[in-house]
């Protein structure tokens, strides 16, 4: 039995940092080399696109979504897709896409330029060819060069705000329990003399 909770709470806790990781934002630093439009059909992997209740037709199966393509210091393709998330989750309450594409459109650099334009790109998701999965642009702004360090203030304040209030449910939980069995056993008589 032990082995099941065990379980039980390595699947919990893998599951819980999976979505975190998934819904909480990233930062890259890219080149962007090209920015385009493509028409969609999200089918198994649609949990993985936003909704479609953002200013379209929800009932429609298609719809053209925007995607920016970088490249990473090491040369190595990211691709992103660019679609609002609304109000729905995660709640990045993101309306922006057209002027979001039309600055990558103006950050595009290529690799041969003697001054090649960096950004950093913040994004939520991730990517995965396999299931033609994107990591979703949600703002672009220029940096220096392909080194520059980016401190994660809005994730760091996030993971604090939660730690801080697990700890508090389960500090007010165990005082419960352990209230809880001081009044059974002085209903019950034990620990009197």
């Amino acid at each position: 039995m032990v082995y099941v909770k065990w379980v039980f709470w390595g699947l919990f806790w893998t599951g819980v940092i999976a979505f975190l990781h998934y819904t909480l934002p990233q930062h890259d630093v890219v080149r962007i080399t090209d920015t385009y439009e493509k028409r969609v059909n999200p089918g198994d992997n649609a949990l993985f696109w936003s909704n479609a209740d953002t200013g379209e037709d929800p009932t429609a199966t298609e719809r053209d979504v925007f995607f920016i393509q970088t490249f990473r210091a090491n040369d190595k393709p990211m691709i992103y897709r660019n679609e609002d998330t609304g109000w729905g989750w995660p709640p990045y309450f993101k309306f922006d896409t057209s002027n979001l594409q039309a600055e990558a459109s103006d950050m595009m650099s290529k690799k041969s330029a003697e001054n090649a334009q960096w950004v950093v790109v913040r994004h939520y998701g991730w990517r995965n060819e396999f299931f033609s999965i994107y990591p979703n642009a949600v703002s672009i702004w220029p940096v220096a060069g392909p080194d520059v360090q980016i401190i994660p203030w809005v994730k760091i304040v996030i993971l604090l705000l939660l730690a801080a209030s697990a700890w508090a449910i389960r500090v007010r939980w165990r005082r419960f329990w352990n209230g809880r069995q001081e009044q059974g056993d002085t209903e019950w008589g034990v620990g009197r003399g």
